[in-house]
């Protein structure tokens, strides 16, 4: 192909994904065209000469892995998507941000076949990033082999103006130059124009030496509409394998459009007369719309027998990796398909003798961890700078940190909100199941990707302690009041709050075997009772959601009190106090409410009788939400404002959290 042919065709491959984006938007009347049309180039040259991806298999393991950070300009996504060979044909796209479309506002992971993660709040698609770059790097020192390097791929994202103005990016980025994530490459799409005008106005700062402090190689600033110019300066940043790579290419929002280069196309469709303008001024037909030539079917459609060649030649390497390592081969597919090994929760069970008198819950968490580590090769995690006091070093595993990336303790630092992300983009990119850990009070800095989690419904394990008032002298800034139900509000995250180290083993094994969401567990600084089990009920019933504990006689009760976590014993002593006064009462461990309303209404009345309503719960943090099981009829224990510095057995009896405080509101309930 000579070289006016070659540059005919990627001018031609670059204006159909504009106008593909155009068109869609427009047809939509609603979405973003400025970055589609300025930054399809860098998209462009991504899928065409550097992704390894299969088209066929949007989930082969050994893929590259392409991130979109900014989501809203998801047209161009779904442009490469349709062009490339996925499963996203010409009528989806003509259906852009319609109902039951694959083709929503910004993409949405399981939703649309090759969209790695769901983007859209900006930051969170570079920091999602930097965990699947962490797994490709533990993955590769654990089962790469001299000659036969099974796992060896890159994480690319493209990133905006917005993104690097978010402060989880920084958090992000520093971490990962620490770290020496050498096959992670950010590709920035520099037009310097935000929704609200230029930059200028709030973001000055020199983001190639902000990146360099931060351990990154940079490369440019480069022109962003040159294929051959942005093609050079990624093809140097993957021959940089010990440092993250920031690529900066200049370009002009809404290129082609008399509005390029301003704010005004950003977030809007062209219209009619303006999107005709465009399509003349880059000699591309007006009509039809949707329009793809053949030669850009032809030469774009080849990245599917390419991709089927690349994962059949990865496919022999891997029979030949069974061959000769057939024990660490199992082990590796089990991990990507998120098996866990027969017997993986052997000694669980009887962790905790029955003479165990009192534990914190975080403590418990801490002995379960170490008990499953050598069973639950995948699990790789670690705190905000915060693991002594969470319990969650696994002792003995080794650290994943800088030249060192075989450990299984993972150090964030103090940045819960890129720990959160990096704990998600490492369960997207498969065969980790990831954990974090920091402070119940301080998941608010993480609250975002945790809501991304439970969207896109993956495997991640959210460890929080110091649950309550029970923090004591840190006072109310550590003290979590509203957490509890600031969290139980997010749609498929299950949330499990233990009553005492043997609700912990049996919590963990919940955690470990949910593969549909995240799951959060919670636990307390200050020591709780083990609870007697040859005099209550079983903790297996955590799996529940809630469970009978303890009753005072058989058949129907008089009065219900239900606890979680370091409430179940208050509960429980208060029960026990109004039984020998006659009263008839069931005393129920409520764990978890989502686990509890995913029961059978069978099950859930049988527990919670309708007919039944003296109800009292009792728990350490806001009241708001329980009128759901205690009905409004019932009496909630726990708080209503926020805590203050004092020991905690103090703060439970200054804030009437206490057996007393519950035996009386039972009490007046049943006598009135």
């Amino acid at each position: 192909m000579d070289s006016n042919t070659r540059a005919k065709l990627v001018d031609d491959c670059v204006n159909t994904i504009r106008f593909l984006a155009v068109d869609a938007i427009q047809k939509a009347n609603s979405g973003h065209p400025g970055t589609p049309m300025g930054a399809a180039t860098l998209a462009y040259v991504l899928f065409d000469r550097f992704l390894k991806h299969n088209p066929a298999n949007p989930h082969w393991a050994d893929r590259d892995r392409f991130v979109l950070s900014p989501g809203h300009a998801s047209m161009m996504l779904y442009a490469m998507l349709h062009l490339t060979g996925y499963d996203l044909p010409l009528s989806e796209l003509k259906k852009f941000r319609q109902l039951g479309s694959r083709t929503p506002g910004h993409p949405e992971y399981g939703l649309t076949p090759g969209v790695e993660m769901t983007t859209g709040p900006l930051g969170q698609g570079i920091a999602h990033a930097v965990g699947m770059a962490v797994v490709e790097r533990w993955l590769a020192a654990h089962y790469n082999r001299p000659g036969n390097p099974i796992i060896d791929h890159f994480t690319y994202s493209i990133v905006s103006d917005g993104a690097m103005q978010e402060g989880i990016t920084s958090e992000a980025a520093s971490l990962a130059g620490t770290l020496g994530l050498g096959k992670l490459i950010a590709v920035y799409d520099d037009n310097h124009i935000q929704i609200e005008g230029s930059i200028d106005i709030t973001f000055r700062e020199n983001v190639a030496r902000r990146f360099r402090a931060y351990g990154w190689q940079v490369v440019g600033p480069v022109n962003g509409h040159d294929a051959d110019a942005v093609e050079a300066a990624i093809e140097e940043a993957r021959n940089d394998e010990m440092r993250p790579s920031l690529v900066i290419c200049e370009t002009v929002i809404g290129y082609g459009s008399r509005r390029g280069g301003t704010a005004r196309v950003h977030g809007e469709p062209l219209g009619e007369e303006e999107v005709q303008w465009a399509k003349e001024n880059l000699g591309w037909p007006t009509t039809p719309d949707f329009y793809v030539p053949d030669n850009v079917r032809e030469h774009m459609g080849l990245a599917l027998q390419r991709g089927q060649d690349q994962e059949e030649e990865w496919k022999n390497r891997l029979q030949a990796y069974r061959d000769d390592f057939p024990e660490d081969a199992a082990q590796l597919e089990a991990l990507l398909l998120g098996k866990l090994a027969r017997g993986w929760d052997i000694g669980l069970k009887d962790l905790f003798p029955p003479d165990t008198k009192s534990m914190a819950t975080r403590i418990a968490s801490g002995t379960v961890l170490r008990t499953l580590a050598p069973m639950v090769h995948a699990l790789i995690g670690g705190s905000a700078d915060l693991s002594p006091s969470t319990k969650t070093t696994i002792e003995g595993a080794g650290d994943f940190g800088w030249r060192q990336f075989i450990g299984h303790n993972l150090h964030f630092g103090v940045r819960e909100h890129a720990m959160g992300a990096i704990a998600n983009g490492m369960s997207l990119h498969g065969g980790v199941i990831p954990y974090t850990a920091t402070f119940l009070a301080f998941s608010d800095y993480m609250r975002p990707p945790m809501r991304l989690a439970a969207l896109m419904g993956i495997r991640v394990i959210y460890v929080f302690t110091h649950d309550s008032i029970g923090v004591g002298e840190d006072g109310p800034t550590h003290q979590p009041i509203e957490q509890l139900m600031n969290l139980r509000s997010i749609p498929n995250m299950t949330l499990i709050r233990p009553a005492d180290a043997t609700e912990t083993a049996e919590a963990w094994r919940l955690a470990l075997e949910n593969t549909t969401g995240p799951t959060v567990l919670v636990f307390t600084r200050q020591k709780v009772p083990v609870i007697d089990r040859e005099k209550c009920q079983p903790a297996e019933g955590v799996r529940h959601g809630a469970y009978l504990l303890w009753q005072s006689s058989a058949g129907e009760p008089e009065l219900i009190l239900i606890g979680t976590g370091s409430e179940t014993s208050l509960a429980l002593e208060a029960g026990q106090t109004l039984a020998g006064e006659g009263i008839a009462v069931r005393v129920v461990s409520m764990p978890s409410w989502e686990l509890f309303d995913r029961q059978d209404q069978a099950y859930r009345d049988e527990l919670l009788p309708p007919a039944v309503r003296a109800r009292v719960s009792v728990e350490a943090g806001s009241r708001i939400g329980w009128e759901r099981y205690i009905g409004l009829d019932g009496a909630a224990v726990g708080m209503n404002g926020f805590g203050a510095s004092a020991p905690a057995d103090e703060l439970f009896r200054h804030f009437k959290i206490t057996a007393e405080a519950v035996a009386d509101q039972g009490r007046a309930l049943v006598r009135g």
